[in-house]
């Protein structure tokens, strides 16, 4: 039916809607700058990933193992790590990215190359400086194949397109072309006259002097670096002099440490004493640390690896941040309040130190603090014996609280003295407190007489499990290489045998 004629002008009169776009098209067009911003995003992931990926290389700088990375960076910069004694920075350029060099380890062969040829030390600067300029452009070179494969790879996984994705991986290595000039132009050689240190460095200037005094005085910071490659490198000799020992089937092998007071060559020590003696468990009778700070943690992560159970009281170095780490390291065992643990055949007890004093201005509990301390574990050690569950070996750190023990116990081990004491106590117990198994730490580098490493071998029956002789190994201490293993009885089994001669091998 037709529609009246007023109704089909009136139809005429209406504008015409215009059709409304399908939804699927609104937004497919974003403004150019929200596509650059979104390029430029992937470019800057992509690299980083690369970086994270295939941008280090190992280089040797000098008698040192080194790894250089490099960085995305607000600041930039260069940061060099020496774990675990923490970090020193250097405003050396400003650019996107950060230099970071790890120390990892020091070469055993070069140093002692350097020993063995003092001449050396002389070209050891134009040695390093050339190491690092080598290292650099190695680092350069992968840098860039790391950032280009980076952005080219997410760009082809985020775009799908080739030409997109080659977009990206040319824009990123136009980026690091633009970092490297503005590092270039930036660069700042004096930076190493002002570092920026952190954790236990932040004391560095203060034990080797500052970075003025090393350039303006550099024969004598260079005398003084040839002792410290000398010594750590004559010890690292002194215990491979070692003479191998054939273990008793019938024994359970115990290591005794104690007081390693941050020395890392001490770890190189223990674990040779594991390999060559067999040993089936390892005690350590606390101040692993110097401070017992986070920055030294690191430092106890070789505790796992050493080949034995590593059994661990806390000393007065050492913090609860250090129990509560080692606590989380595998093949560890940590002993405190009188804790037990069965391990190697043994059952051993311990406690922590009372006192925390790393820095000796702390306030002290003084002897009544141990004495306390001591009480308690040989009332858990005797709560133990009444359960039917007796304790082999008891551990603290200072002998007064173990001297508590006697009559609880058949043998109790001790340190924080730094030197051996063996004495059979009025109750049956023997008391063994051992010596440094670092040398007095860290600082016994800075000393014109070396103080000695000492560890002990103990041979307990694997049916009594008593305590039937032992071995104390001495070195000489950093800079001297000799090695001294001298055996010993229980004076009980003197009148079955005879103590061996010490075996000293003496340096070469």
């Amino acid at each position: 039916m037709a529609r009246p004629p007023f109704r089909a002008a009136a139809a005429r009169l209406r504008p015409r809607r215009r059709p409304r776009a399908p939804l699927a098209t609104l937004g497919a067009a974003p403004r150019p700058w929200i596509r650059a911003l979104g390029l430029l995003a992937v470019v800057v992931l992509g690299a980083w990933l690369g970086l994270l990926a295939v941008g280090s290389v190992r280089a040797p700088v000098g008698p040192m193992d080194t790894t250089m990375t490099l960085r995305p960076s607000v600041s930039g910069g260069t940061k060099i790590n020496v774990s675990p004694l923490g970090a020193l920075r250097l405003d050396s350029h400003h650019a996107p990215v950060r230099l970071d060099v790890d120390v990892d380890q020091l070469d055993p062969e070069r140093s002692q190359a350097l020993v063995n040829h003092p001449e050396r030390l002389s070209g050891l600067q134009d040695e390093v400086t050339g190491d690092v300029a080598a290292g650099t452009r190695e680092l350069a070179v992968r840098s860039c194949v790391a950032v280009v494969t980076g952005a080219t790879a997410l760009g082809l996984v985020v775009y799908r397109r080739p030409r997109r994705a080659l977009a990206a991986g040319g824009l990123a290595l136009a980026l690091l072309a633009a970092s490297g000039v503005s590092a270039y132009a930036t660069w700042n050689p004096k930076s190493v006259l002002e570092p920026k240190f952190s954790g236990l460095l932040s004391s560095a200037p203060s034990v080797v002097g500052d970075a003025r005094s090393i350039v303006t005085d550099f024969d004598v910071y260079q005398q003084e670096l040839a002792r410290l490659v000398t010594n750590v490198t004559k010890l690292y000799d002194a215990t491979s002099t070692l003479p191998v020992y054939q273990p008793d089937p019938a024994t359970i092998r115990v290591l005794h440490v104690s007081d390693i007071h941050l020395n890392p060559a001490a770890w190189h020590i223990v674990h040779s004493l594991v390999e060559q003696y067999e040993i089936d468990v390892i005690i350590d009778s606390g101040d692993t640390m110097d401070h017992g700070t986070a920055a030294e943690n690191g430092f106890l992560d070789p505790a796992r690896d050493l080949g034995a159970p590593y059994v661990w009281v806390r000393g007065n170095h050492d913090s609860q941040a250090t129990q509560d780490y080692l606590k989380k390291l595998k093949n560890v065992h940590v002993l405190d309040e009188g804790s037990a643990v069965d391990v190697a055949g043994l059952r051993v007890a311990g406690t922590g130190d009372p006192q925390f004093t790393p820095d000796r201005v702390r306030p002290r509990g003084g002897e009544a603090a141990e004495l306390r301390a001591g009480r308690e574990l040989a009332s858990a050690l005797r709560a133990q014996q009444r359960a039917g569950t007796p304790v082999d070996i008891a551990v603290t750190h200072d002998p007064t609280a173990a001297r508590e023990t006697d009559g609880a116990v058949p043998l109790v081990l001790a340190g924080h003295v730094h030197h051996r004491v063996n004495e059979l106590l009025p109750q049956g117990t023997r008391l063994k407190v051992e010596g440094s198994t670092g040398g007095g730490g860290l600082r016994a580098v800075q000393n014109e007489k070396p103080e000695k490493v000492r560890a002990s071998v103990l041979y307990m029956d694997r049916s009594t499990r008593h305590l039937q002789a032992w071995d104390e190994i001495t070195l000489g201490g950093l800079g001297l290489t000799t090695a001294e293993v001298s055996r010993h009885l229980p004076e009980e089994n003197l009148v079955k045998s005879t103590p061996s001669p010490s075996a000293t091998t003496p340096s070469p």
